[in-house]
């Protein structure tokens, strides 16, 4: 039995704004609801390794849901960031700090970390993907014509992969390539189907 087909009995809730979240997921063909909007203060310790503040947040994000679970919600949410020699790049503010930041990782390699957790409302379970992306060196002017057309500032890194400065710019992706983009839906689909295969059968 196809995974969207064992979870019929469930209410599979996607916490995020991002719309590349939900067009993936929606790709797998697994039905879902869109969560409502709420706050989460997306803040995390100094002290956590870079490629731990992902899976972090995700659990942060998670326990933020302001609405009970019912037995049979099946919640999920995520977060990405981009990993640069060991320092986490978020999204940027503003229009300089998208530029600042695609010229350092122009030329270079980087690491996109997409923490994941699945939650119902006696247990949870959260997990990280990793891919690694090296860009090709990248003029002033490109950088310029990417952010003032596409601006970014809803992207962690400050870039899409899946946009005008993926085609020019990427050399190589080890790793999943959807990940990149916010959602490694690979990797999803296989731990939502152990993890529901784990659950009692009063679920089922």
């Amino acid at each position: 039995m196809l995974l969207h087909e064992k979870l019929k009995s469930y209410n599979v809730i996607l916490a995020s704004a991002s719309p590349r979240r939900r067009e993936l997921l929606q790709a797998t063909g697994i039905e879902y609801r869109l969560a409502p909007k709420f706050d989460c203060n997306e803040e995390y310790p100094s002290t956590l390794a870079a490629e731990d503040v992902a899976p972090y947040l995700s659990r942060l994000k998670s326990h933020a849901y302001p609405t009970p679970l019912a037995y049979n919600d099946l919640l999920i949410t995520a977060d990405t960031v981009v990993v640069l020699d060991g320092c986490v790049l978020g999204k940027p503010h503003d229009e300089d700090e998208a530029r600042a930041m695609i010229r350092r990782l122009a030329g270079c390699e980087h690491r996109v970390v997409t923490g994941v957790t699945l939650r119902m409302a006696d247990r949870e379970h959260t997990f990280a993907s990793c891919s690694t992306v090296r860009f090709a060196p990248l003029t002033d002017e490109q950088i310029d014509h990417y952010v003032i057309n596409y601006r970014p500032m809803d992207k962690a890194g400050a870039y899409g992969i899946q946009e005008w400065i993926g085609y020019v710019g990427i050399e190589s992706i080890e790793g999943s390539f959807y990940n990149v983009m916010g959602l490694p839906v690979q990797r999803l689909y296989r731990e939502m189907e152990i993890f529901i295969e784990a659950l009692p059968s009063c679920y089922m």
